[in-house]
């Protein structure tokens, strides 16, 4: 085994895009923005991952992750991830060392109640780059149509 010192971000000859042929190694506070993994940081393809710190008290907007699946990883703090089961909305209360996979296009929201401690969590979708889009309200997402053209019965999906 070999051992390499440096950082593992080195781009390719002439500031091209990071090279695809070697692990890339992020180390913590090379992140770009939140996105530890991404096309723009090691060249990844289809994986998007980094790392979001959601302030006390917080919350954010009604959004889905297009036809991303979403793993998320919380590393500290208590957050709360809330979505509709067609009924009403569920709550779903997470501390450190849970695991949750939020499917493409299943609408939610995450939320930090406590007033004093930031949730610190580690997400991993399998699209490239971020991808976040707003929906006016939480709704149960209706099962794909026998078309394969997408998901129905949410507001703007056909």
């Amino acid at each position: 085994m070999t051992f390499h010192a440096g950082v593992g971000s080195e781009q390719g000859s002439g500031g091209d895009a990071p090279l695809n042929n070697r692990v890339h190694h992020v180390r913590a506070g090379e992140l770009d923005g939140h996105a530890a993994i991404s096309g723009g940081t090691t060249g990844s393809k289809n994986l998007w991952m980094g790392m979001v710190v959601n302030p006390p008290s917080s919350s954010t907007d009604n959004h889905h992750h297009g036809d991303s699946e979403a793993g998320i990883y919380v590393v500290s703090g208590h957050p709360v991830f809330v979505y509709h089961d067609g009924t009403q909305e569920v709550r779903l209360a997470a501390g450190p060392g849970d695991f949750f996979l939020v499917p493409p296009f299943v609408p939610h929201r995450e939320e930090n109640p406590d007033p004093s401690e930031p949730a610190v969590v580690v997400i991993a979708r399998t699209t490239q780059e971020p991808i976040k889009v707003p929906v006016p309200k939480l709704y149960r997402l209706e099962v794909t149509d026998t078309q394969g053209t997408g998901p129905t019965g949410g507001p703007g999906l056909s």
